[in-house]
């Protein structure tokens, strides 16, 4: 059992891999370190032991990276997927060491792998990670336990002492008994409030019960709350959410990466009334993706399906789930409970104004259609080579935008523009602060890296002063 009584230098209120890096690093500072984990010990790890690499920035190639990807092609990518609703001071610092945690993260027992067939595209921005998420969490759990860091699991931080801006005291639910817990500097990595359907309700009502949420059920945003409720100022649109579209067969929580459907660049995606309502080839897979959970979502009872034939089978990397085939379009609407004649309708269409072009799966091929409503603009071909397959997809929340302030120093900020005196934060509560819409793919994990650190460092150094 810890030690509850125990005064710390440094208590990290999270268990993920923003935590994790903001536990070790303060550690390897010479802090004392409490790790509390909401999660039991088979389930820690938060959003992380879902993930699958981080996007970083190298100058050439490296043993997992290829080519070069440098800072201002990043911050144009991420730019791009926000529409300018980023602090570009943040945003650059954390691009620019993105390019230093690797290695550190290598000491920490994290191994790392190149890009397989399914995410070549992401060669040249993204280092994978050997065995997953799952690998991840553990590599760093070890090192924090060699290190000495005290971890907590089933341990719920439910409310701070939050004095003018200085962190007194964190109120917790050990294993369901209360206990307060006090230290000289706090880092909150807690999360979003994806797991709180109530929360997404008032943003989204009734819809929102047709949500999956792909991660952690004990993301429920209580921290979160309670900060916000005591004048810390927020940052984000609560509106907003890094939401890909997963297949709706998926559980309600938890099902993670492999629940996603990367099939859309090749498809056409249709709605309740049979309807395409988007272009499924406005750009590169690992910049759009993440767009897919929130149009699907503004759908007539936030389901969609997505349809390919024969010819694109093998471009994609399939659902955990069996794909819903028939040797016909109209078998097809039948076994998806859609409106025959319409369906058939809308791929004769598709078919007739696609284009000549040299199809290309690995970049932007230009093949599109011409005359539609919707056109599709790049990887459009016909679908007419049996058997059809179809996925149907729902909104898969990964976490939401609505978070804390900080600086440069993770320092959390208050209402009034203020740094607090002792209170640190890094990971999806923070995130808001450079993403404020949209997503990259693997920019969560960089910003959890590279704020945890940051928090981490920042916190044991107030400790010793």
């Amino acid at each position: 059992m810890p030690d509850f009584s125990q005064f710390y230098d440094v208590a990290i209120i999270g268990g993920g891999n923003a935590a994790l890096c903001a536990a070790v690093s303060a550690r390897q500072d010479g802090a004392s370190v409490i790790v509390l984990e909401h999660a039991p010990k088979a389930f820690r790890g938060g959003n992380s032991r879902h993930t699958r690499n981080l996007r970083a920035m190298h100058e050439g190639p490296t043993s997992v990276l290829t080519e070069s990807y440098l800072e201002d092609e990043y911050w144009d990518d991420l730019l791009r997927v926000t529409g300018g609703e980023t602090d570009e001071k943040l945003a650059r610092m954390t691009i620019r060491q993105s390019s230093r945690v690797m290695p550190w993260m290598s000491e920490c027992g994290v191994r790392f792998q190149p890009s397989l067939t399914g995410t070549l595209s992401l060669s040249r921005t993204n280092a994978f990670f050997l065995g997953g998420g799952k690998a991840l969490v553990n590599a760093f759990y070890d090192t924090a336990e060699r290190l000495g860091i005290t971890i907590c699991y089933d341990t719920e931080v439910q409310s701070m002492d939050l004095d003018d801006g200085f962190a007194k005291s964190i109120s917790v639910s050990a294993n369901g008994f209360p206990q307060t817990i006090r230290a000289k500097t706090f880092v909150v990595s807690s999360g979003g409030f994806q797991g709180n359907i109530d929360w997404l309700k008032k943003y989204w009502g009734e819809a929102a019960e047709n949500f999956l949420i792909r991660g952690t059920p004990y993301a429920r945003g209580r921290m979160l709350q309670n900060l916000l409720d005591q004048g810390v100022q927020s940052v984000g649109d609560p509106t907003q959410f890094h939401c890909v579209a997963i297949d709706a067969r998926a559980p309600r929580f938890d099902g993670g990466i492999v629940t996603r459907l990367d099939d859309i660049p090749f498809s056409i995606v249709v709605n309740k009334s049979a309807r395409r309502f988007y272009d499924e080839g406005e750009d590169v897979w690992p910049k759009r993706y993440a767009i897919w959970g929130r149009l699907v979502a503004q759908q007539e009872g936030q389901i969609a399906w997505s349809i390919v034939d024969q010819k694109s089978e093998l471009l994609f990397m399939p659902s955990v789930f069996p794909a819903i085939t028939a040797g016909s379009i109209r078998e097809l609407a039948g076994k998806i409970g859609l409106d025959a004649d319409t369906l058939e309708q809308t791929v004769s269409e598709f078919n007739a104004a696609v284009q000549p072009g040299d199809f290309n799966p690995q970049k932007l091929d230009g093949c599109h259609t011409e005359g539609l409503a919707i056109n599709k603009t790049n990887w459009a071909r016909t679908i007419d080579t049996p058997p059809f397959i179809c996925y149907p997809h729902r909104p898969g929340i990964t976490f939401t935008y609505l978070g804390v302030k900080v600086d440069e120093r993770a320092r959390v900020i208050m209402a009034d523009g203020k740094p607090t005196a002792n209170l640190y934060a890094s990971g999806e509560i923070m995130a808001g602060s450079i993403l404020g819409r949209g997503y990259l793919a693997g920019f969560g994990m960089t910003i959890g890296t590279v704020f945890g650190r940051i928090a981490g460092q920042e916190a044991a150094r107030h400790a010793r002063n």
